[in-house]
């Protein structure tokens, strides 16, 4: 009977080995169909998510908003994952996964909806401009209208905007960047599935030497989605925001002004319809796949394997479900944590992480719109460099890290070693930052004086001369003219201007007199609509900006793969999943909700003249102090990064002292595994010497 077993055994398990060998490169059609679709969900919330950066400036412009609000609207997202993660981590894994999926990436396509939806209520945007569009007669409009004395002190002509009462009646009660920010939240809220379910489905299923590979090409393509979200972003920026509702025509502002906006509820309605259709294909994929044969329980009989339901292959076998014991699953979790956060390497590591998280992402937010303000791109510019350049540049160097890792077998601490040496480089790098910098442009009455000069003032009154007394102009207004001395004027008004001509674009500005104040040579006394164009010098440094950018972003993401890595291997086995979901909790709390908001507050300071809305009340800024911005902005990026490093000393004293610990007790096993192998081997030799004894014995037979 015995034998009979063993044979029935052994021709099993050959078969099995058989079968197995034969479908190792094997994937399940639905498998495959669950991989195309879990790549298009990521491709299109990397989309999503990178196209909500590219529009901040548009959003502050759109709804008169300071950085510090568009920081909290940006970090509303994760506000809005983190309200359900633990819930559908949880519980997602017991139901139908690819549904959750299916249901996350509706529910995110229906955020990104109600992002787009103030557009359509909000009504027309209604640019601050003195100029009259229809005018086509030389003189026929006057930029400085007559007034008393005792009337230009005010400083606060009434708007020339039509109907400000009446707009202010009309505009709704709700402020309607509260949709903005409900919707991020619950494009947060839709994206909590698609990550945990996504990859625990392909690794329970997927054949084990494969698996790394899938979720591999999964992450690559989650990476292009931010360079398409970025150049979408670039796209919408160029077109107006009002497009094919208002004569182009008639738009006197160019996509550099700073009251420009961009199309940018367009990009959100292309982006939710993406993610709408990322849903569709994870409604028809199974709750559970058949599982590969070595996933199985080995021990598992000939006869058990014949009754496995729908496995006439024996290719595939579905794993028995087991109710989970969530009483004992409760005791264990606290101990467990404690067990995990005692490790001082984790939680130093967690540490320095978070800090730099903070740098990352508020470095990240706001690079755009720092590219706009300190060098004087547009928004479509600076989202198509960050799109083309940048991004790629993030994704070969995480890419090459991995390969490095591999290439050269690197250890924990040789892990180590890599991340803070890349991060170390790339920060010196990023100190070059402070020398390419650009001036503040000349604007009269803020930036230098109305003879010309350079001197900040912070005081509105400061706007007023006398060659623009006699007229009643606004400090409130923002309408840029660029007069031919090359300095910038608030407005035609507080240029001193008397008459125009030209319409559109095209109009010219005659006999303004503060211009002749900066400029004693006779001349014509012209200005032309917009900002003076930045000097020379400034263009020049750019281009150095964008290739020291492409360059440390490249080497700081290096470091990323080789940082993961350390992060898995640093904890015991067991703890690994734990440790990675604490990591992600800690990183999403206390540097994606925070940084943008105090990064954003931070910028706030450097504005050195505020929009005002229709009703009253401080809108976006206008224009911020180049200098400060510069200073403020990289000071906190690399101030951050800096008192991480400090962390990283401590870390690698650690790190050392584990790593010595855990090969002297390797050291003290192997001694006694030695020592009792040592034993064994005595007591079976003593064991052959006294059977060799007996067997060589004369007198055995005989007592037989």
């Amino acid at each position: 009977m015995s034998k009979m077993d063993t044979t029935a055994t052994s021709s099993w398990t050959l078969e099995n080995n058989a079968v197995s060998s034969a479908a190792k490169n094997s994937c399940h059609p639905n498998l495959k169909m669950f991989l195309a679709a879990l790549s298009f969900a990521y491709f299109a919330k990397a989309l999503s998510g990178s196209y909500m950066k590219s529009t901040i400036t548009q959003l502050e412009r759109r709804f008169d908003i300071p950085s510090s609000l568009i920081g909290i609207i940006d970090g509303s997202f994760e506000m809005g994952n983190l309200l359900v993660i633990a819930f559908v981590s949880y519980f997602g894994a017991k139901l139908h996964r690819p549904k959750i999926i299916a249901i996350g990436c509706i529910l995110m396509s229906f955020g990104t909806f109600l992002i787009a939806m103030p557009h359509f209520i909000i009504g027309r945007y209604k640019i601050e401009t003195s100029i009259r569009s229809s005018v086509n007669s030389t003189n026929s409009l006057s930029p400085c209208p007559a007034s008393s004395p005792e009337s230009s002190r005010a400083g606060d002509r009434p708007s020339i905007l039509p109907s400000r009462a009446a707009g202010c009646e009309r505009e709704s009660s709700v402020s309607m960047w509260i949709y903005v920010l409900l919707g991020n939240i619950l494009r947060g809220i839709g994206e909590t599935p698609v990550q945990p379910l996504g990859i625990s489905y392909i690794d329970d299923y997927a054949q084990t030497e494969n698996a790394a590979l899938y979720i591999g090409c999964v992450q690559t393509i989650s990476v292009i989605g931010p360079v398409f979200g970025y150049l979408l972003g670039s796209l919408c920026a160029k077109i107006y925001v009002d497009v094919g509702y208002v004569d182009m025509e008639t738009i006197t502002i160019t996509p550099g002004d700073a009251r420009w906006v961009g199309a940018w509820w367009l990009g959100y309605l292309i982006a939710g319809a993406i993610t709408l259709m990322s849903a569709v294909p994870f409604w028809f994929l199974p709750k559970s796949l058949p599982m590969p044969v070595e996933k199985h329980d080995s021990n598992c009989t000939p006869e058990q394997t014949r009754f496995i339901k729908d496995s006439p292959t024996m290719e595939h076998k579905f794993r028995p479900e087991e109710p989970p014991n969530l009483h004992l699953m409760a005791n264990e979790f606290v101990p467990t944590l404690k067990s995990l956060l005692g490790n001082p390497v984790y939680v130093i590591y967690l540490c320095v992480t978070i800090i730099q998280f903070n740098s990352l992402i508020g470095m990240v937010t706001y690079k755009p719109k720092y590219i706009e303000q300190h060098y004087g791109q547009s928004a479509s510019k600076a989202n198509f460099l960050m799109g083309m350049i940048n991004i790629p540049a993030v994704a070969v160097g995480i890419f090459s890290g991995g390969v490095v890792m591999k290439k050269y077998k690197l250890g924990i601490m040789g892990a180590a070693k890599f991340a803070f040496g890349t991060s170390l480089v790339g920060y010196l790098l990023s100190l070059l930052f402070f020398a390419l910098g650009c001036e503040n442009s000349k604007v009269a009455g803020i930036t230098v004086s109305y003879t010309g000069v350079e001197g900040l003032s912070h005081q509105e009154l400061s706007l007023f001369s006398d060659c623009n007394s006699g007229c009643l102009c606004s400090r409130r207004e923002w309408d840029p003219v660029c007069g031919e001395n090359g300095i910038t004027y608030v407005s035609p008004c507080l240029a001193g201007c008397t008459s125009s001509s030209g319409s559109g674009r095209s109009t010219v500005l005659d006999n303004c007199r503060c211009v002749a104040m900066a400029n004693p040579q006779p001349g014509n006394l012209t200005a032309t609509l917009g900002q003076c164009p930045r000097r020379d010098s400034c263009d020049k440094i750019f281009p150095y900006f964008m290739a020291l950018s492409v360059l440390s972003s490249f080497i700081i993401s290096l470091g990323g793969t080789p940082g993961f890595m350390l992060l898995v291997r640093c904890i015991k086995p067991e703890l690994k999943s734990l440790a990675v979901g604490i990591h992600t909790l800690a990183t999403r709390t206390l540097a994606g909700i925070p940084a943008p908001i105090y990064f954003g507050a931070i910028i706030d300071t450097t504005c050195l003249k505020w929009g005002y809305k229709t009703c009253g009340g401080r809108g976006a800024c206008r224009i911020y102090n180049t200098s400060a911005y510069r200073i403020v902005y990289l000071g906190l990026t690399l101030g951050l990064r800096t008192v991480s490093f400090f962390l990283c000393i401590l870390g690698f004293a650690l790190l050392r002292r584990q790593i010595k610990k855990e090969e002297k007790n390797a050291l003290t096993n192997g001694n006694a595994e030695l020592e009792s192998l040592r034993k064994e081997e005595s007591n079976s030799l003593h064991c052959e010497q006294l059977i060799l004894a007996l067997d060589c014995n004369p007198d055995r037979e005989t007592r037989l």
